[in-house]
Formats: structure tokens, sequence, C-alpha cells
């Protein structure tokens, strides 16, 4: 499957955001009660912060998932764990759909992953799910990520989890 990525729009994409991340299945989102103003506002900031980017992934030129990447030495994670040089935090939440196609989100996780390690300084990929999101804490292993701990942050209990550049590679070579 190929996606293409383009810069989020807050204000252009935030109907669109709306429908995602208020949708039951967005419930690890924790933004099931936003208006559409929240949406513009949190992906406001997010534009605005040299530390946090949100992009869209596209497929066959339609939206079908959410990017988020941000440095967890500044965003996120502080003071929960030792960043190093090159880790990278993402998140990433693909579109409901009436009409799920089976291997669909894996290949989003690994879009997402391919895109953060094209650039080659960075070194590791970190993850912040929560601890009760098994579905996701699966596709993140069958990419490569291995949790470290559960940390506690002020909204959740996550599981911290970490992918290497060769922990990806070795995952989807095999």
């Amino acid at each position: 499957m190929t996606f293409t990525l383009r810069p989020l729009d807050p204000l252009k994409d935030a109907e669109l955001l709306h429908s995602w991340v208020t949708h039951p299945k967005a419930a690890f989102w924790m933004m099931q009660d936003a208006g559409l103003e929240d949406v513009e506002r949190a992906y406001m900031e997010i534009a605005a912060d040299e530390h946090h980017h949100a992009l869209l992934g596209l497929h066959g030129g339609e939206p079908v998932f959410l990017m988020e990447q941000y440095d967890p030495a500044h965003r996120e994670l502080v003071g929960l764990y030792e960043p190093r040089p090159g880790d990278v935090g993402m998140h990433f939440l693909v579109a409901p759909t009436d009409t799920p196609v089976h291997g669909f989100t894996k290949a989003v996780i690994t879009a997402v992953l391919a895109h953060l390690f094209e650039d080659p300084a960075t070194r590791r990929v970190v993850v912040e799910p929560d601890v009760r999101n098994t579905a996701v804490h699966a596709l993140n292993a069958a990419v490569g990520f291995v949790p470290e701990r559960e940390i506690q942050k002020p909204e959740k209990k996550a599981l911290l989890s970490f992918c290497t550049r060769e922990q990806f590679e070795k995952a989807v070579s095999a």
C-alpha cells in the first residue's frame, strides 16, 4: 500500500479530524467530548510548536490517517524517561471506517515508521500508548517496538516502548 504525507492544516482539516477523534474507535485519543473548536485549538497549538508536528496520511489522495511526531525531550515525556539523541516520539490514528481492510493499520504504522526513519538523525522511535490499548501494543510489536516499562502520565498509565531503526528493519523484512 502506498501512502503520501502532507502537513495538517488545523483549520481546513479540523472538521475531518473532529469526526475521527470523537469516533468511538478513537477512545484512546482522549478527545471523545471535544468540540470542533477544541480540535482546531489543539492542532493550532501543534502547528505553532517547533517540537511537535502533525501530518495527514493519504491513500489514493484521500486522508486516511493522522500522524504526530514530537521531540520527547521537550513534549509528552519530559521527566518520565531519559531521552537519547535521535529519539522521536510518535502518535498515529487511523480514520474510522465501516469497511475495514485487513492489514491496513499495520501498513499505516509501517509507513509512519518508514517516514520517521527516512531522517538519518532518527535513531529510535518512542511511543507511550495507554496500557489498556492491547490492539496497538500488538501492532507496535509487529513493527519492532519493545516495551520498556509502564509510566504514569498526567492523563493515563502508558506503556513506554522503543523501536530502533534496526528493530524496525528486522521486523518488516521478516
